[in-house]
């Protein structure tokens, strides 16, 4: 079977790494360099800044010197990991290009044409933008990434992962950061009660947040750049030296001509079922291009669901149960309902609740700051969600994963020796609470 992969991030590539070792033929066409968004201007670049980020408090501004070793740093980790993916890929044929459809099981990459038994779109996300004067001058995540000299001032618009994480790394960077989200509160969609802590940790550490802001129009000055915003009915005014558009992405569909194979489209993206396929047999759709939870390993393992319908065979994916992390200072992760869908689910549930202040590990490390939160259906039931504040939250996390994907009780679940010292024990004791 002859199986077209279009989009090589870690949807695409993972999946045409597993189905070449199931024995299909693989053709990968990715318009840019492999590893996608994820790879070459998102997860792991940001990750290797917050990496030297952790090292530093921001009390000076880093200079150019400092920023560039970064930089060399952060594209040897790139090169080093686009360098395995092409060794997972060596046996399929990889075409680079932008691709577009001609018919429902044809592409074509400039003059060339290709065909298969099956299709899968991976395409990805692009950032989005508000519509306001002047928001061409901000700057995407991909040029933050890029910078070689520290701005003094920043302006974040938008207080979602992305922008919480860059002005978590340049607070540390030692540039004066301001926030300006359009919701009521930081990281919507997560757990309250973590946004709530979380925006009072980031503001200790010197980051202004002002939420139920709405930004109007970004304009040049003699000193730099001015932010108008709305904010309780007046108008607001922010002076920086950049400016962050961080307000969310959205799929990339652009160029891929999907009337052609007659593949249905949405306001979020690509239409599919829980198998992954599209309205059109034979074509399926995986990853943020879906409108789904942009997540890498969410679109991972939509793949490995679309491999498995393709070869007809199950599997036990709990989509449902889907970790997410955030790199700030302190990490915060979470998986599951929060408190405010318990309620708006008519769902009895318990908060059981440990403070990382109480962790031997923790207070030998100096990371007392955090907590950890686990809700169960009624008061020992089913862990139904789990929100962690606190140092490697984003390791803990997953512990709690495993436990709900096999409808773990709290009673079951506080049964379950830890090591000591260790952090996962404050999940442990919120499980005891």
């Amino acid at each position: 079977m002859k199986l077209i992969i279009v989009g090589g991030g870690p949807g695409g590539y993972e999946t045409a790494a597993e189905a070449l070792a199931r024995g299909l033929e693989v053709t990968l066409i990715t318009e840019g360099p492999l590893g996608g968004t994820c790879l070459n201007e998102g997860c792991i670049p940001t990750k290797t800044l917050c990496r030297f980020a952790e090292e530093l408090n921001g009390e000076r501004l880093l200079d150019s010197a400092e920023m560039e070793s970064f930089q060399t740093v952060k594209a040897g980790v790139v090169q080093q990991l686009q360098g395995g993916i092409a060794g997972l890929l060596r046996k399929a044929e990889v075409v680079y290009g932008k691709a577009s459809f001609t018919a429902p099981n044809t592409v074509t990459v400039g003059d060339t044409e290709y065909s298969a038994d099956r299709i899968i779109i991976a395409t990805g996300s692009v950032g989005a933008s508000l519509p306001i004067p002047g928001a061409e001058l901000c700057l995407g995540s991909k040029e933050m990434l890029e910078l070689t000299e520290v701005p003094k001032r920043l302006c974040v618009i938008g207080g979602g992962v992305i922008g919480l994480e860059f002005a978590s790394i340049y607070r540390a960077f030692g540039s004066e950061v301001s926030v300006l989200e359009y919701c009521p509160g930081i990281l919507p969609r997560f757990d309250e009660d973590l946004a709530k802590r979380l925006r009072l940790s980031l503001k200790k550490r010197g980051i202004a947040i002002e939420t139920s802001a709405q930004v109007c129009a970004v304009s040049k000055t003699d000193e730099g750049l001015e932010v108008k915003y709305i904010l309780k009915d007046e108008e607001h005014t922010l002076q920086a030296d950049a400016v962050l558009m961080a307000v969310g992405r959205r799929a990339n569909t652009e160029g891929l001509k999907l009337e052609a194979a007659g593949v249905a489209c949405g306001r979020r993206g690509i239409e599919v079922d829980e198998h992954m396929r599209t309205n059109v047999p034979g074509i399926y759709a995986i990853g943020d291009v879906t409108g789904a939870l942009m997540l890498a390993h969410y679109a991972s393992f939509q793949g490995r669901r679309a491999l498995a319908d393709i070869l007809g065979e199950s599997d036990g994916i709990r989509f449902d149960i889907c970790p997410a992390a955030v790199f700030t200072v302190p990490e915060v992760a979470t998986v599951g309902l929060t408190e405010e869908d318990c309620k708006a689910r008519g769902i009895e549930f318990k908060a059981h609740k440990a403070m990382y202040g109480g962790n031997g590990k923790a207070v030998s490390m100096g990371a007392t700051e955090g907590y950890a939160k686990v809700l169960t259906e009624g008061e020992e039931g089913r862990i139904l969600g789990v929100h962690i504040m606190g140092a490697h939250a984003s390791d803990i996390i997953h512990e709690a994963a495993a436990l709900m994907n096999f409808d773990a009780t709290l009673a079951q679940a506080r049964d379950i020796i830890h090591a000591h010292p260790t952090l996962s024990e404050v999940l442990q004791t919120a499980l005891r609470s």
